[in-house]
């Protein structure tokens, strides 16, 4: 029995801390969704994969957890003052909600191939606007709003003044945030420049908008996170994840909100990944140096040699911890292809194999020991996939010596053949997510039932000693770019 000593990076405190819920046995998670008036680029792909594993590990360690993740589909602004969606709808010239259900299922058709778990709850802003506009009055009640012109503003200079952490979130400094802060149109009636905007009086053309205390108008961006996640998770819950390009503004103002409107903190961790590059450099259409989940998966992009599964896109993204810069070159992906398929390979021979049980390799069974202890202590130690990953990897070429018989199996215990099995098979499919799509041979199809019948027509011409026969099928296979793999268990197939 492996003991769970969980840590996690909490961004709050900067610190790795022992991960213990507010109520034993359950956790509430909450993760900042995508704003749907464009297709969901890769960089958000990356964040929903990794806090999918984080999502699987918690529940692998038997935890229940009620994961809620939204839709913005109102509030999130322009530079211009515009909303997102407004925007969304004019330029499709369709209406808001058309839009928001187009890229919502769009979002979820790429989530799907990414093999990601659906969250338990997933709200809309839209659909929760009495629950924002509660906030909004909580908030000015408390002495941390105003109303000016038909807009709710958030006083950050009262606020720090009696509370004294905004900033402590993101490691702002709010002296700094005053000079540095852009004005955004149709935000002019602020008393401060930190100050933000709960809720928006709507222009006349302004098509989302709904009637309130103070006017017809709609609510920022910041606020429906607060508002939901207090609805569903309750005041406090343990995590609030989401990129770290939403530490600052969108992660701090929350804090803010939610201690403004109830005087409790929201989140007891809060987890941010890292941003994607893309051949050492920032993503960016401008310059062409982008590429879309799409692109990526089809190969129809000149920073790709090929196409690549969404299996083994996520496979890479494990090879990076979560909390790292991750650097997406048509090189690493060619090289986490080959990593991919050298572990799914050592899945499937592994599978295959069987001992009698006599056990007498006592360094094999160690080994297996070991490494199983180590794969768990690096999922403990804040979801560190890349490093376990590394531990699975060390016991592939001993699964390849017993399916090549030059090891034999009988040598594991039963016992330990059996725990080697469960450990490969919960880490790649329960845990880490991967599917078999991205191999030959491992999935039902066309392909791999005439693969099959060309595996059984060699086995015919050995078993006749044809080898004249054998060998041409393996070496026309070879010109195609297929191997065949033989060992005790049979034959495989595999793409070179």
């Amino acid at each position: 029995m492996i003991e769970h000593q969980l840590k996690v990076h909490n961004s709050l405190s900067g610190e790795k801390e022992l991960f213990t819920p507010i109520t034993p046995g359950f956790i509430g998670m909450y993760v900042c969704g995508p704003t749907v008036y464009s297709d969901v680029h890769l960089g958000n792909v990356r964040t929903f994969v990794n806090f999918d594993l984080l999502y699987r590990y918690l529940l692998h360690l038997g935890y229940k957890i009620r994961y809620v993740r939204n839709i913005t589909d109102v509030g999130h602004l322009l530079d211009d003052g515009e909303d997102r969606m407004s925007k969304g709808a004019k330029l499709e010239k369709l209406e808001p909600m058309e839009v928001a259900q187009k890229y919502s299922n769009g979002f979820h058709d790429m989530m799907r191939l990414f093999n990601t778990l659906s969250p338990s709850i997933e709200p809309r802003a839209t659909g929760h606007i009495p629950e924002q506009i509660k906030m909004v009055q909580d908030i000015i009640n408390n002495g941390y709003g105003y109303e000016s012109n038909g807009s709710v503003y958030f006083d950050v200079m009262k606020f720090n003044a009696d509370k004294g952490i905004y900033g402590d979130l993101s490691g702002r400094i709010l002296d700094d945030l005053l000079t540095e802060t852009r004005e955004l149109h149709a935000q002019s009636d602020k008393r401060n420049p930190a100050d933000f905007a709960i809720w928006m009086k709507a222009k006349p053309e302004h098509i989302m908008r709904w009637s309130s205390p103070w006017g017809e108008g709609f609510p920022g961006w910041h606020l429906e996170c607060s508002a939901m996640s207090t609805k569903y998770l309750g005041e406090q819950f343990d995590i609030h994840g989401g990129g770290n390009d939403l530490k600052f503004p969108h992660h701090e103002n929350e804090v803010a909100q939610s201690v403004g409107a109830c005087n409790c903190a929201p989140a007891k961790y809060w987890l941010h990944t890292n941003m994607l590059l893309m051949n050492g450099r920032k993503m960016s259409k401008s310059d062409g140096n982008t590429i879309s989940p799409y692109e990526l998966i089809s190969g129809e992009s000149t920073h790709v040699s090929k196409g690549y599964a969404p299996t083994v896109v996520r496979f890479m993204m494990l090879q990076t911890h979560y909390r790292s810069t991750m650097d997406l070159t048509d090189d690493a992906l060619l090289a986490a292809e080959k990593g991919y398929k050298r572990l799914m390979e050592a899945k499937q021979a592994l599978d295959q194999l069987t001992t009698d049980g006599s056990g007498s390799d006592t360094d094999l069974n160690d080994l297996i020991d070991a490494q199983a202890k180590a794969a768990y202590e690096a999922m403990d130690d804040d979801f560190n996939a890349c490093r376990a990953l590394s531990y699975l990897f060390e016991v592939v070429p001993k699964i390849n010596s017993m399916a090549a018989g030059t090891i034999d199996s009988n040598n594991l215990s039963a016992a330990h053949l059996e725990k080697l099995q469960r450990l490969f098979h919960d880490f790649i499919y329960d845990i880490f997510g991967l599917t078999d799509d991205g191999i030959a041979g491992s999935a039902s199809g066309p392909v791999d039932d005439l693969m099959q019948l060309v595996i059984d027509l060699r086995a015919d011409a050995r078993a006749n000693k044809d080898w004249t026969a054998s060998d041409k099928i393996r070496d026309k296979l070879s010109e195609a770019g297929i191997q065949i793999k033989d060992s005790k268990e049979g034959s495989s197939w595999s793409y070179l």
